[in-house]
């Protein structure tokens, strides 16, 4: 996610999978910034058993948790509120959902609050830090204590949470008969952070989760398997120059902005590339070793991260990110493999209306270049929380 004062952002990921038997994940995570605060929540539900059933269960949780924390209710009273609406199981007779509940607010402190998930990691200089905290509990569900912690969160630490098919992974087996355990969990994360200093949080939760799949009997998940991430470093920076600019005489001051910029650089669309090119006289060469599919190839500039063709490249990039498709090696997948990679990405968008793209024949989703970046900046902070800013000239 991608909140940021001064140097300090928060990174966040998760990944899951189902058990093995089923398609609706029983497990539901969520993450919801407020800007206006510097605030990040974060709620990671797991549901009774799995299954349909299950989704129901964490989905209804996650709701409540994040709109009763936005609106920073008192925590026992929105857990008994939870409890009362989740619907009850016809078999079972109860109706249950474990949580964990993250509140941080950068500059300030982080609370967290579990019920009935496993106990949360938090890696400070990339080893485990032990968090103490207090037992909470509402008169009217005694038998489901909650644990509450508060800490202040410093640059370069990194908050774990999972539900409980990561501890309990490769439960019975003869390598892990109690399973994975907290103590398995923390270790391999520190290795993982030790031989990456710099590994981003969606990444660090993928590889949890890949080993955590490993240890099942048949890499067959017994049970779902959530496990969620947030990192708080220095924001990775991403700028994306696409079309010319309405008034010509703004080019050299595109291209000035281009240069100046610290960070990944990006050049979207054949004009805006010729525009850097000249203004900055750097030599601009086709990459035919790129040729992919339907997409234009690459070119190639000194300076510049990736110079791909424009709307094209860019509509497709749009559908990979709202289709959570990253195994692509296209341009459009290169592109968003950036994209996820920075936190705060800026787009430099030229308003010159390209005549081309008003062909009725082209495709619907063929958009203009305006709107095509709105419904990136769009994806990219609703789903993926990064910070968007968006530049017209």
């Amino acid at each position: 996610m991608n909140l940021t004062t001064g140097n300090l952002f928060i990174d966040t990921g998760f990944s899951q999978c189902c058990h093995f038997q089923e398609k609706a994940c029983g497990d539901a995570v969520a993450f919801k910034r407020i800007p206006a605060e510097e605030r990040l929540l974060a709620v990671l539900a797991d549901g009774l058993g799995h299954g349909v059933k299950a989704n129901i269960l964490a989905l209804m949780t996650t709701t409540m948790a994040l709109r009763f924390s936005a609106e920073d209710r008192e925590i026992v009273h929105s857990a008994e509120i939870i409890m009362d609406a989740l619907p009850v199981c016809q078999v079972r007779q109860i109706s249950y959902a474990t949580f964990t509940i993250v509140d941080t607010r950068l500059g300030g402190v982080t609370r967290i609050v579990e019920m009935g998930n496993p106990e949360f990691l938090l890696l400070r200089h990339g080893r485990p830090f032990p968090v103490e905290g207090r037992e909470i509990s509402s008169p009217k569900y005694r038998e489901r204590a909650m644990t509450a912690y508060t800490f202040q969160a410093q640059a370069e630490d990194r908050v774990l949470f999972f539900s409980d098919g990561v501890t309990q992974a490769g439960l019975g087996t003869p390598r892990f008969p109690l399973g994975w355990r907290g103590s398995g969990v923390e270790e391999y994360a520190a290795e993982q952070v030790a031989a990456q200093p710099d590994i981003c949080a969606q990444e660090l939760s993928e590889r949890i989760l890949r080993e955590a799949v490993a240890h099942e009997p048949g890499q067959r998940p017994a049970d779902d398997i959530s496990c969620a991430c947030l990192y708080f470093r220095k924001p990775r920076r991403m700028l994306l120059f696409t079309g010319p600019p309405f008034d010509q005489a703004r080019d050299a001051e595109c291209a000035r902005t281009f240069r100046e910029f610290e960070g990944t650089k990006v050049i979207s669309g054949g004009t805006p590339a010729d525009i850097i090119s000249r203004e900055l006289g750097r030599p601009l060469t086709i990459d035919l070793d790129t040729v992919s599919g339907d997409l234009p190839p690459l070119s190639r500039m000194p300076g510049a991260d990736l110079v791909t063709e424009g709307i094209f490249t860019l509509t497709r990039a749009a559908r990979y990110l709202e289709n959570n498709e990253f195994s692509k090696l296209d341009p459009a997948g290169r592109l968003v493999e950036l994209m996820r990679r920075n936190d705060i990405i800026e787009f430099l968008v030229g308003t010159r209306i390209n005549e081309a793209h008003q062909d009725p024949n082209l495709p619907v989703d063929l958009e203009l270049r305006r709107n095509i970046i709105k419904r990136l900046g769009a994806v990219l902070s609703d789903r993926y929380m990064k910070e968007v800013r968006i530049h017209f000239v």
